[in-house]
């Protein structure tokens, strides 16, 4: 019992250390997505407001309405764009504080359910994307470092064109290839997997190349590590070794950057929807921009922020996960 109670007696204190550091690291995170939400919700109402053009005319149907002055006034008391720019932004940042969007100029409906409409289809579209982008990155990574000099050399020429490739470049290729050449693939995004292909391709194919080169001197570097080796010298074989260790090890990076790599989809789904026509949170931010609609702007903006900071932590807890060294120092990198 002695020994039982020591041992007790050791273990607590490192429960509870282990838990501080847990803690720090939740409440580093929340204090920092509380930041970024804030310095976005700022940055987007002052930075629509530089567009030229008066909202009100946005709220009365655009500047072809022909709204007469007493209507533009009467919009601009009923939605407070009268009032102090500095007030405006303040009764901005009380209702974003309590998930109050607002009313859509345009639509006339409230901005929530404008995301709502959009917010699946673009999701679906990025994780499909990057689960595809990481496919691709992975059989590179395998084929150059398994497949001797020639196959090294032809991923790494792979790997730059497609990380130097346009999106609407990408996407305009694909459309002439497999819609109007061989006429597989729908040219506009259709309901189901066959109008889901050629999105999901360009947003992919660049992706991919980013990933392709990481995880390439990755895996070269594991395969040469100490674990490795004594992977080897236990008798596993050669595809073992590089799919449990060497690949696991290379994964790290890469997953680090898979956070950077889902915002930077969903900027690309932008161009994408609007080349392919398919709807989504990037069209209907484009359509948003381009008519003053200010509170979709924001709304579109601030959720978009808010899903890149929750796939930031799932990444961060994904690398906690993959590499105990980071628990062990509580994330801190």
């Amino acid at each position: 019992m002695t020994a039982l109670h020591a041992a007790t007696a050791v273990r607590a204190p490192r429960r509870r250390r282990a838990a501080g550091r847990a803690l720090r690291w939740a409440a580093t995170r929340v204090a920092g997505a509380v930041f970024v939400l804030w310095a976005v919700a700022t940055l987007i109402f002052f930075g629509i407001r530089l567009i030229p053009g008066d909202p009100a005319e946005a709220i009365l149907g655009g500047p072809g309405s022909r709204a007469t002055p007493e209507a533009l006034a009467q919009a601009r008391a009923e939605f407070g764009l009268d009032q102090p720019l500095f007030t405006q932004y303040l009764h901005e940042l009380g209702r974003l504080a309590t998930g109050d969007f607002g009313t859509s100029y345009a639509l006339k409906v409230p901005v929530g359910q404008v995301i709502l409409d959009g917010l699946g289809s673009t999701l679906i579209l990025t994780v499909v994307s990057l689960a595809v982008a990481w496919l691709f990155a992975i059989a590179l990574a395998l084929w150059a470092t398994r497949g001797g000099r020639v196959a090294s050399a032809v991923s790494t020429v792979l790997e730059i064109v497609a990380a130097a490739v346009p999106n609407f470049w990408l996407g305009t290729i694909l459309i002439l290839l497999f819609s109007v050449g061989l006429g597989w693939l729908p040219a506009i995004s259709t309901p189901g997997i066959p109008g889901l292909v050629l999105p999901v391709l360009t947003l992919a194919i660049p992706l991919a190349g980013f990933l392709g080169q990481l995880m390439r001197e990755s895996v070269l570097n594991a395969l040469d590590a100490p674990f490795t080796v004594s992977a080897r010298a236990r008798g596993e074989s050669e595809t073992g070794v590089r799919l449990i260790h060497a690949l696991r090890h290379a994964a790290l990076p890469a997953i680090s950057l898979s956070g950077w790599a889902f915002g930077s989809l969903i900027s690309g789904a932008v161009v994408v929807e609007t080349v392919f026509a398919r709807p989504g949170l990037g069209r209907t931010l484009l359509s948003a921009v381009l008519i003053r609609d200010v509170p979709v702007v924001i709304g579109v903006v601030m959720v978009v922020a808010l899903v890149y900071i929750v796939v930031t932590i799932a990444t961060d807890l994904a690398d906690r996960f993959a590499d105990p060294r980071l628990r062990q120092k509580g994330g801190d990198r």
